[in-house]
């Protein structure tokens, strides 16, 4: 889509924009999620009908051991979509949507929402083993970015919209308004101001009233009071055991995203994405069926939320099967993403966490019994730290399981789990789940949002007051000859009467050499037009704005409350200042 000039838009015409993309995303989760429905029943069951809860067990359906083929169908039917119409809404989505802010100012295709729909529910609703939410978080930032080209903005307002829409995903999939301004924040947004924090709130808040409508304003998982070790604060034996499984959870992160990485490079060497996809999904469709004949139910299949219940719920409780779940999900989601499934790594992040955290608690309370210590409290304190030290989203993760549990007394052990997750985790690898697709393409993502302390400096800390004023009619020649001994560039500003008329950055060490040469050159030939006017106590990000918007090589700093007269030129600031500048603000973070 070819876009118009833009303009800036208000903060409050912007946060009603946000507002929109938070209506339309929420419903957009509830038809996403009914779509998955509908296509699961008919794929496992035989069953045309809507209703479709993966928080429980999918019963045996009419196809027996053919149930092997379901994931190769429906894999070829997504392949044909991705390959023909949309090949960005392949994999898990939220790479893609970095890529687009950091590196394409927030231009999404507005057909990748409609077909990132179409390919993740038939990838989930066939059995893939991916997540929900990736997809619903890249349908809602290609709903915040089609918005923000039919609209008029500038960039950063349209990546605000793009954020927005994915932190309103995740937030109405889940219900968890908080933490969906926390991915927002901490995943998706290169600026964290009041500009663009009311916006993404917004739109996160208004996306969940309307999940919430249709969803209820129930938690994702449902967990017994009774079963949680959380009656009382932990005790200081449960903290270091909380930080042991967060460190085991590192080494399960970097191992996940060391295999999702090692499985997209080895399937890639089949050419055919066809063939690559009937290699993949043929795995899954086995994988599925084997865990049916030998533990009962096909765990691995879809979001895997029925098995996270069931860990929650104290129903699965044998640590080998817990265990071998792990190994059977991080191969599952691996093949299916590398052999082009569409899809999230959120929910399978879940439910390892949930079964390492599970077999951690069972095996401690086996050998030792601790009363603060459950099972169900390491599920969820794994969940937490598999999500962290995976996508290096320490809040997101913590917020979300908070919500998700309506629990405060389990914040303490997530953050110390989480923490430590991520530590061992990048000692391990130092990309994430999501940076190290892009780093593969050459585009780096930063991995920390530093306040540029240059972007608040006063222009009169930044400039240069080493600035020569001549008139237009004074002769070039003379200027090089009374300044030839002097090494470096000269900044002169160019008067013509009771105005600025140009200025002249000029290599003295020009003049050596050519000292008998005589141009017969005014300094008013030469000025350069391409300047702007900053007073002293402007802040360098509205003088850089404005550098850029004029296209201007230099800025002539003027007195406060000047006019731009040649008396109350102050100094000067050019490009090679402002980089110094920058230098010099960011050293005490280096």
């Amino acid at each position: 889509m070819k876009l118009r000039r833009p303009i800036r838009l208000g903060l409050l015409r912007l946060s009603i924009l946000a507002i929109v993309v938070g209506v339309v995303t929420g419903f957009g989760a509830v038809l996403f999620r009914a779509l998955i429905g509908l296509i699961h029943n008919i794929a496992f069951l035989g069953v045309f009908s809507v209703p479709y809860d993966s928080s429980a067990f999918t019963p045996p359906g009419p196809w027996r051991a053919f149930i092997i083929l379901v994931p190769v169908i429906g894999g070829l039917i997504v392949t044909f979509l991705i390959t023909n119409f949309a090949p960005e809404a392949r994999g898990h989505g939220v790479p893609e949507v970095m890529d687009a802010i950091y590196y394409r100012e927030g231009l999404i295709r507005p057909v990748v929402a409609l077909i990132k729909s179409l390919a993740s529910a038939l990838s989930i609703g066939t059995g893939a083993s991916v997540g929900r939410e990736g997809p619903i978080i890249q349908i809602g930032a290609a709903l915040g970015s089609t918005l923000g080209q039919i609209v008029r903005m500038a960039p950063w307002q349209r990546i605000t919209l793009v954020a927005a829409g994915a932190g309103a995903g995740i937030a109405a999939t889940f219900n968890t308004p908080i933490g969906g301004v926390m991915f927002a924040i901490e995943l998706m947004m290169p600026e964290l101001s009041a500009r663009t924090f009311l916006p993404v709130a917004l739109a996160t808040g208004t996306a969940t009233f309307v999940g919430r409508i249709f969803f209820g304003i129930h938690p994702a998982f449902v967990i017994p009071s009774a079963l949680l070790a959380s009656q009382a604060p932990a005790s200081l034996t449960a903290l270091l055991l909380y930080a042991l499984l967060g460190g085991l959870i590192g080494l399960a992160a970097a191992g996940f995203i060391r295999g999702l990485s090692f499985a997209e490079d080895a399937l890639e060497w089949i050419e055919n994405p066809y063939l690559r996809n009937i290699a993949g999904m043929l795995f899954i469709g086995v994988l599925i069926y084997a865990l049916f004949v030998g533990a009962g139910h096909y765990h691995v299949e879809g979001v895997g939320y029925s098995t996270i219940q069931a860990i929650l719920n104290g129903s699965l409780s044998l640590p080998a099967l817990l265990l071998l779940l792990f190994v059977a999900k991080l191969a599952a989601t691996s093949v299916s993403i590398g052999a082009g499934a569409s899809g999230g790594i959120f929910s399978p992040s879940l439910f390892m966490g949930a079964t390492i955290g599970g077999a951690f608690g069972l095996l401690v309370n086996a050998i030792v019994p601790i009363s603060d210590f459950s099972v169900t409290t390491c599920a969820i304190v794994g969940m937490a730290a598999m999500v962290g030290g995976g996508t290096g989203a320490a809040m997101t993760a913590v917020t979300m399981i908070f919500e998700m549990t309506r629990d405060y007394d389990l914040v303490m052990p997530s953050i110390i789990a989480v923490a430590l997750a991520i530590g061992v985790r990048r000692l391990l690898s130092v990309e994430n789940i999501y940076t190290i697709k892009l780093v593969g393409r050459g585009h780096f993502v930063p991995k920390a949002l530093h306040a540029n302390m240059f972007l608040v400096r006063r222009a009169r800390e930044v400039m240069r007051r080493d600035v020569t004023i001549l008139t237009a009619d004074a002769d070039f020649d003379a200027f090089l000859r009374e300044n030839a001994n002097k090494d470096g560039f000269r900044h002169v500003v160019v008067i013509r009467g009771n105005h600025i008329a140009g200025v002249v950055r000029v290599n003295t060490s020009l003049r050596r050499g050519v000292e008998q040469a005589y141009s017969g050159v005014r300094l008013g030939d030469v000025a350069q037009r391409n300047f702007t006017i900053a007073r002293e106590a402007d802040i360098m990000f509205d003088v850089v704005q404005r550098m850029a918007r004029h296209d201007a090589a230099m800025a002539v700093v003027v007195k406060a409350h000047g006019r731009g007269r040649p008396d109350e030129i102050l100094g000067i600031i050019s490009k090679e200042h402002i980089a110094d500048s920058v230098a010099e603000s960011i050293r005490p973070f280096g």
